[in-house]
């Protein structure tokens, strides 16, 4: 019950932040490039990145970036890690959301961002584990054109939970995956 309670105040924390985003910097009609994208590939986590015995985990990575000023944007982003794991294995899932530079020419677009949001692991055994705490994320990457609406990202990210990620953690995340640009 808990764990709910602090998703919704960071949902609503979220969704506060994102909407004062929206006010001060309203999306514009670009009359050259996308207004926005969305991502969806495979993501992997560095060694016990939430808890210790965790070791890497595989998975997801899906989001939504839109573009308020030419270099500036807002990007939403959930991932799910622990596919394929056994139960005792934590599952992982992040929602996370922040301001997003990118910067692009010859088909390249390099960007860099900050995101923050929550993070919920679940796992059932003798060591079960049942816990959310809040997480962040900063780092980057390149989406590369295959074709006018499509691109191939490659991104690497610093991902920590301050309060959950044991000592001596790898705080790695790498995910790449088809870029999809409106």
């Amino acid at each position: 019950m808990f764990f709910l309670h602090r998703l919704i105040a960071i949902s609503r924390v979220s969704f506060l932040a994102a909407t004062a985003l929206l006010l001060l910097f309203p999306p514009q009609a670009h009359a050259a490039g996308p207004s926005f994208d969305a991502f969806i590939g495979y993501s992997r986590l560095g060694d016990d990145t939430f808890y210790s015995s965790a070791g890497g985990l595989n998975g997801w990575e899906a989001s939504l970036h839109i573009k308020l000023r030419r270099f500036l944007g807002g990007e939403g982003d959930v991932a799910h890690y622990g596919l394929g794991a056994d139960s005792s294995i934590p599952h992982t899932t992040t929602v996370l959301f922040g301001p997003r530079l990118t910067a692009g020419a010859a088909g390249i677009h390099v960007f860099a961002h900050g995101l923050v949001g929550g993070e919920h692991s679940s796992s059932s055994g003798p060591a079960s584990v049942s816990g959310g705490a809040l997480a962040f994320a900063f780092g980057g990457g390149a989406d590369f054109r295959i074709a006018p609406f499509f691109s191939w990202r490659v991104a690497l990210d610093y991902l920590d939970a301050p309060t959950q990620s044991p000592a001596g953690a790898s705080h790695d995340r790498f995910s790449t995956g088809l870029v999809f640009r409106f």
